[in-house]
């Protein structure tokens, strides 16, 4: 190998005498730049430093060469100190002088006695080689990164993969349970009870079933507990001392008659409790939950402390459940929701205050009209409305199954429902639908899509559920939302529902809709072809696509 190396002495001062870019050039073709001078000949190292070190450095900026600087010679001294000597001193470059010009190019300072062949091999030699090897190892690392750059520009790049779209979002619906059930109250629809002072004015009508899902001492009023079943006596002592039913009003009415049973008709024997009662009806139908308001609220009507406080220990009596808290009298308003419980799951699928009777698919199921107008729009248009099932006790069901019907009255009753399986929840879809409850509705739609998107692709290529006829049945049944999100799982699937003999059941719309948002796109396939064939046609190893 040959290195080009730039030696700058006195004998060749003169290259700077050319023009700046020649100078430049020379200076950085050379792969090592060494300066050297004698340590006796101080005016020339002075020359060096103030007239082309600058130049050298200027130079330096726009490259990076290495440089070695060369003290040469031996420096005189004579033991004498007289003045000639001293002034011989002064002409001798000293080392820190030489250190402090290498600092300032961040050279290589080397002090020779002679510039013989034993000093050159001995030290500057091996300096001069150490430099070659490095500057070679950074041209052909150089070299190395401008082959593989143009390597890299002129070889076909693999195609890259775009994200799919993301699929629609659902957003659930607010439960309105306690709502529906403190509406009741006000719209005093299917109303089987009716509460009468003391003097046998009416005061409010309400709900056998509402009362009797909050309290034992209401089970014990309407009979459908016995003293017998209640073990707390404090109960039945509440319920003997503030109620009586006038049992001389209600007439049993024959099984299937068209014409409903009059209200119940119960005395409240406590006259300042009954004074209050709307606002406990109030209080118990909006789900027990504002105990603080509804001592204010008996605060503003009594005005009195002492009668404050015996309504509220009724009320607490009345909420009493045995065997979690045996001592109300300092109950708090944390305590009153442990001990209350708004859910009609007691009286779900149970003849018991029943008071209309769905026939479907020759099983009979017993509900409340109550709960079901309350929770449900067409069916309180369906009991109160000019229909035939407004004043039948029997009522046919059509168009879904006994399971299903059942499910959907178990929302009714409890605002909560667990579909087993995907059909399951879309035959539930389907019922909703049919009565118009939409938040039962959005429940499964959610519930379909959780559990497809929880389905692995071996699993959703294997299985026999077919989604292009769930989409089908979601638009069929207005579910805009589900067939929305359908469409784009197709799209985004569309590499395992293409194989599928159901793709073809899909309509011309439907098939545009899925083309047009496909996952992987036409075009991402089109280039991964071309790819592969020039894979193939290079005899290499494919890259990482």
């Amino acid at each position: 190998f040959f290195y080009d190396y730039f030696l700058l002495s006195s004998t060749s001062s003169d290259i700077f005498d050319s023009d700046w870019y020649t100078s430049r050039s020379l200076i950085g073709g050379a792969d090592i730049i060494v300066i050297k001078y004698s340590v006796n000949d101080k005016t020339l190292f002075q020359e060096i430093k103030d007239s082309y070190v600058p130049m050298i450095k200027k130079a330096l900026n726009h490259c990076s060469i290495p440089v070695i600087i060369s003290a040469i010679g031996a420096r005189k001294n004579l033991p004498c100190t007289c003045p000639l000597c001293t002034s011989d001193r002064g002409s001798c470059v000293t080392t820190s002088e030489g250190l402090q010009l290498a600092k300032e190019f961040g050279a290589t300072y080397l002090e020779l006695h002679a510039l013989n062949d034993f000093y050159i091999q001995k030290y500057f030699g091996g300096v001069l080689e150490y430099f070659m090897i490095q500057s070679l190892n950074q041209k052909s690392s150089e070299k190395m990164k401008k082959r593989k750059k143009n390597q890299k520009r002129h070889r076909v790049q693999p195609p890259q993969l775009e994200q799919p779209e993301k699929l629609p979002i659902l957003k659930g619906e607010a439960s309105h349970y306690d709502s529906d059930l403190h509406n009741l109250l006000f719209c005093c629809q299917c109303t089987d009870v009716a509460f009468y002072s003391e003097d046998f004015s009416k005061v409010v009508e309400a709900h056998k079933v509402i009362l009797c899902s909050v309290s034992q001492v209401f089970m014990l009023l309407f009979n459908v507990k016995s003293p017998a079943d209640v073990h707390d006596s404090s109960v039945v002592r509440t319920a003997q001392s503030l109620f009586a039913v006038d049992t001389g009003a209600e007439l049993p009415v024959p099984r299937g008659s068209a014409e409903p049973s009059p209200p119940a008709r119960v005395i409240v024997k406590d006259s300042v409790f009954c004074s209050c009662l709307l606002d406990i009806l109030h209080f118990i139908y909006s789900g027990a939950c504002q105990w603080e308001r509804l001592e204010e609220d008996i605060k503003k009507k009594l005005k009195d402390s002492e009668k404050t406080e015996h309504v509220l220990e009724k009320v607490k009596c009345i909420l009493k459940t045995p065997g979690k808290l045996n001592n109300l009298r300092d109950g708090s308003s944390h305590q009153i929701k442990q001990l209350y419980n708004t859910s009609l799951r007691l009286f779900f699928n149970t003849p018991v205050l029943a008071d209309v009777i769905f026939t479907i698919q020759g099983a009979t199921v017993p509900a409340h009209r109550a709960v079901l107008v309350a929770r449900c729009e067409v069916m309180a248009a369906m009991f109160n409305g000019n229909y035939l099932e407004a004043n039948s006790i029997l009522v046919p069901v059509y168009g879904v199954s006994k399971d299903t019907f059942l499910s959907f009255l178990e929302y009714l009753y409890t605002d909560s429902c667990c579909p087993a399986s995907i059909l399951q929840a879309m035959s539930l879809l389907i019922c909703a639908e049919m009565y118009q409850v939409m938040r039962l509705q959005h429940i499964c739609e959610l519930y379909i899509i959780t559990q497809l998107q929880s389905m692995p692709s071996r699993e959703l290529a294997t299985t026999s559920l077919s989604i292009v006829s769930l989409l089908k049945k979601a638009k069929f049944h207005n579910s805009d939302c589900l067939s929305t999100w359908l469409l784009h799982f197709i799209a985004t699937n569309y590499l395992i529902f293409s194989q599928k003999p159901e793709f073809q059941d899909l309509s011309v719309e439907e098939r545009n809709f899925v083309e047009m948002h496909r996952w992987p796109s036409n075009m991402y396939l089109k280039q991964l072809a071309e790819y592969r064939n020039y894979i193939h046609s290079q005899k290499c190893h494919c890259a990482v696509m």
